[in-house]
């Protein structure tokens, strides 16, 4: 048996490299090849069962992941839409804003309506919406017409106008929208007698305002018919600058037509309390504030001293004064733009006297049987 294994060794090959007996070295630059090592048939198999058992952890994993995404869409859908709001520290919200939030807030919740249903009706974003109620959302107007349109409600309750501000208010609203203008008249003058503020002037009071634009005569027909009537005269426009310690330019210039309209109120309101009897000239743009303008005509005998375009202007400039057409090109069609936009209000004067149709004397001579016949006086 020794001689068999003696055989096998002798038999054995040999690597050349470790042959001490042939101590060759392989030449520089030829790398020795060393055969593979035999890998055993069960690591085979073994190495095969991780790498499948592997694959199946990814695609188990990836699976996973995909649910977990899916479930994640999913509960996102249900989470309230991100809104803008401010952080401690940052801009403040605009008031109006604020206020316009809560409005559509408050009239969601009388609709009943959630503000996902809001949004659709409206037919805007739902994040665009909760901006809005939150205060931080500068809507168009178009957005806001969209909004009120959803609401049910009118662009002014959205918008907070005076006469929307109570169911009250609402309900008179209601009653008189659409009515004509002389219903409208009769329901101004039986709610300002029911308030006591003199309602539609029944009484005919002795102090004539002449109403109109600069240029219609107020000036020259209001002191002949002062004189005729033995009546002061008083020009709203010099008690105006009493009031102010300046001419009516320079307070329009120096404090803004804002506090011009408080002079010309407070002028109106000591010209009624001093002068029982009087023939008042009044500034063409009274009639652009409501208040004062009311109490115009609750208080005086209005005539409005009404002449066409041409006439006001020349007029206007025989007495050198182009206000407020000043430094414009397109003075005549400004002049008209006034005129249209005024004429609504001049006709709420109890008498119209046309003094474009005629001269001097016969408008004077129509003008005093106006007054005369209003006043009960002797012709």
């Amino acid at each position: 048996m020794s001689s068999n294994i003696l055989h096998k060794l002798s038999h054995r090959p040999r690597n050349p490299a470790r042959n001490p007996a042939n101590h060759t070295m392989p030449k520089a630059g030829r790398p020795v090849r060393v055969p593979p090592a035999r890998i055993p048939r069960a690591a085979v198999i073994a190495r095969t069962h991780v790498a499948a058992a592997g694959a199946s952890a990814a695609i188990t994993k990836a699976g996973k992941a995909a649910k977990a995404g899916k479930a994640a869409k999913t509960a996102l859908a249900s989470v309230p839409v991100p809104v803008t709001v401010p952080v401690a520290g940052g801009p403040a919200k605009h008031p109006f804003l604020e206020g316009l939030g809560e409005r559509v807030r408050n009239l969601r919740a009388r609709q009943g309506m959630t503000r996902k249903a809001a949004a659709l009706a409206a037919d805007v974003s739902e994040r665009h919406w909760a901006n809005l109620e939150y205060g931080v959302g500068n809507a168009s107007i178009i957005v806001l017409l969209q909004v009120a349109g959803a609401l049910h409600c009118s662009l002014a309750e959205l918008v907070g106008d005076v006469t929307t501000s109570s169911p009250e208010w609402l309900m008179l609203r209601e009653l008189l929208e659409h009515r004509d203008d002389a219903t409208l008249r009769r329901a101004r003058v039986a709610v300002g007698e029911l308030l006591g503020t003199g309602g539609g002037n029944a009484a005919r009071s002795p102090r004539v305002a002449l109403i109109g634009l600069r240029g219609a005569g107020k000036s020259t027909l209001g002191q002949m018919l002062a004189d005729d009537l033995g009546f002061p005269f008083v020009e709203l426009s010099g008690e105006i600058e009493k009031f102010a310690g300046c001419s009516v330019a320079e307070i329009q210039a120096l404090y803004g037509v804002n506090a011009y309209r408080r002079y010309e109120r407070r002028a109106l309101e000591e010209a009624i309390q001093i002068y029982p009897e009087a023939v008042l000239a009044i500034p063409g743009g009274l009639v652009s504030d409501a208040a004062t303008f009311n109490q115009l005509l609750a208080h005086c005998t209005t005539v409005w001293l009404q002449a066409d375009p041409e006439h006001h202007m020349q007029r206007v400039a025989a007495q050198g004064d182009l206000r407020p057409m000043a430094a414009s090109r397109e003075a005549m069609e400004d002049l008209k733009r006034i005129l249209a936009g005024r004429a609504a209000f001049y006709s709420k004067a109890e008498f119209t006297l046309n003094t474009s149709a005629q001269a001097l004397e016969p408008s004077f001579a129509a003008l005093r049987e106006i007054v005369r016949g209003a006043l009960q006086l002797p012709p």
